[in-house]
Order: structure tokens, then sequence, then C-alpha cells
């Protein structure tokens, strides 16, 4: 099989972020594969943006499920909320 013909199993993690519950978000869902597809699938459903980023994908899939993030991958992970957001502004105004 040829490098580029090779199959990449998908990889998902989900966060939540409560600032009433916590101080940071936390892994709320995680999987690879078939697991990844049902979160990707669900995230579809309920309209939940869905951002790729691999770098940060590889270090959150390195915490647990209801674990909060680290203060290091605050920024990062605040880059992608942010996004979120903008996203979710931008919908409510086209309403």
């Amino acid at each position: 099989m040829k490098k580029e013909q090779r199959f990449t199993r998908k990889e998902a993690v989900a966060l939540s972020y409560d600032p009433e519950v916590s101080d940071a978000p936390k892994v709320i869902a995680k999987g690879k594969g078939k697991i990844a597809e049902n979160i990707l699938e669900r995230a579809q459903e309920h309209a939940i943006p869905v951002q790729e980023d691999p770098s940060l994908l590889e270090l959150l899939g390195q915490l647990n499920v209801n674990e909060t993030i680290p203060e290091e991958l605050y920024q990062a992970v605040s880059e992608v909320f942010a996004y979120i957001y903008r996203l979710d502004r931008e919908k409510s105004s086209m309403k």
C-alpha cells in the first residue's frame, strides 16, 4: 500500500466548559475509530462546531475523561472556544 493510500483512523476529543462548575474546560469524551465517529456524529446532530487541530488533539488525547485541561493548554483551548463563540454569534445574527 502506498503511503498516500494509508488509512488514518479518526480521533476525537470533546470538551465542555461551565465556569460555574469548574475553573477550566474538561474532557467529556474521547476516542478513536468508531468511538471518534460517534462523537463527531453527535456533535453534528446537536450543531456543535468541530475544530480540527491535530497538535491539540494529540495533547488532549493524553488526558482522561472528566479530567480538566492543564494550565499549559489554556491558551490553545481558549482559542478554540473563541472560534466556537464567534460561529455561534454569526449563526444567531443570521436568524
